[in-house]
């Protein structure tokens, strides 16, 4: 059903993510900001605990909005630039099932919150290819990147994948590089003029928080499969779409390395401002989504994808329900 980019299909969307994030609404969790949130996630917690203090069933559907949301403009975003050769809602199908594979990444975080803005940026940056006169987009894609560093610090990262898409994409112009810091940048200018008039302009509450270790995971079983599910269609995606490179038009080609250069990056990101918690790795869940859709596309044999689909949905089912892994 996925296959078809039908107006329907985003309603069996919409039930097929309210099948798999369910327990989600089943054992809410109230949501605390901890001091790896930047200032803009804590005021957002504040805001909705000012309407109610049992924040956590208001969060869970916040969460799964934000989910939904990021699933279609995934879709928008593979189908508009072609990066698959015919119009689908696997990307989104796929990008709900692997959000799936572990409860934290289906609960109200921060990296939840600034993966909204990672991939309107994405989209904003393909279509540069597009652009004549792209000043005020890339500017825009830094304000972007600004505001979402300003909810989770370590996406400013990515700053390092957008100069680098900027020289894939066009020819490299160094004015363009500054129109970006300064986009960058234009939300600290903001954040320091309130603070500097309410008298409370200091380093510690303007510089965000930063911190670099290596992330503690506790193995589990579970974890080991969820790992699998991860890594085996992707590395099936990843060949399919090598074997139809060639085919591919050049902005294509340029948008699939700008992905994987994307993926290559956020598995670094969790290093910095790191919990114990799986959360700071959702980030690289949108590459994975479009290489996994790239799985499900170009396979030859359907029913090799659809036991792929079966086993996967039947594998998060058995977890949630019959293991107490979501209902910690």
């Amino acid at each position: 059903m996925f296959r078809q980019k039908s107006p329907g299909n985003i309603i069996v969307l919409l039930f097929f993510g309210l099948l798999l994030k369910l327990p989600v609404f089943f054992h809410p969790k109230q949501i605390v900001a901890t001091q790896n949130d930047e200032d803009f996630y804590q005021w957002l917690i504040q805001a909705i605990n000012s309407f109610n203090r049992n924040n956590a069933v208001f969060c869970a559907l916040l969460a799964f909005l934000l989910l939904y949301i990021q699933a279609l403009m995934i879709n928008y975003l593979v189908n508009e630039f072609r990066l698959l050769t015919k119009q689908t809602f696997l990307p989104a199908m796929t990008y709900l099932l692997l959000t799936s594979l572990l409860p934290e990444w289906n609960y109200l975080s921060s990296p939840l919150v600034t993966t909204t803005f990672i991939v309107w940026i994405l989209i904003k940056l393909f279509n540069l290819y597009n652009i004549a006169s792209a000043r005020g987009a890339i500017y825009n894609i830094g304000l972007l990147l600004g505001i979402s560093s300003y909810f989770y610090f370590p996406s400013a990262s990515f700053l390092l994948c957008i100069i680098l898409g900027l020289v894939i994409l066009k020819p490299f112009r160094l004015n363009e590089v500054f129109l970006l810091l300064m986009g960058c940048l234009t939300p600290y200018y903001f954040i320091g003029a309130w603070l500097f008039l309410k008298g409370n302009l200091s380093f510690a509450t303007f510089i965000p928080h930063v911190s670099v270790r290596v992330p503690v995971i506790k193995n589990t079983l579970w974890l080991a499969l969820s790992i699998l599910l991860l890594a085996i269609p992707f590395l099936i995606g990843g060949f399919f779409i090598q074997n139809h490179l060639p085919k591919m038009l050049i902005q294509v080609r340029k948008a699939w390395s700008i992905l994987l250069l994307f993926l290559v990056l956020a598995f670094f990101v969790p290093f910095v401002n790191t919990n114990s918690s799986f959360s700071n790795w959702i980030l690289l869940l949108v590459p994975f989504a479009c290489f996994h859709a790239s799985t499900y596309h170009f396979a030859a044999k359907k029913w090799l994808t659809n036991a792929l689909f079966f086993l996967t949905v039947g594998y998060i089912l058995y977890q949630q329900y019959a293991t107490p892994l979501w209902q910690q």
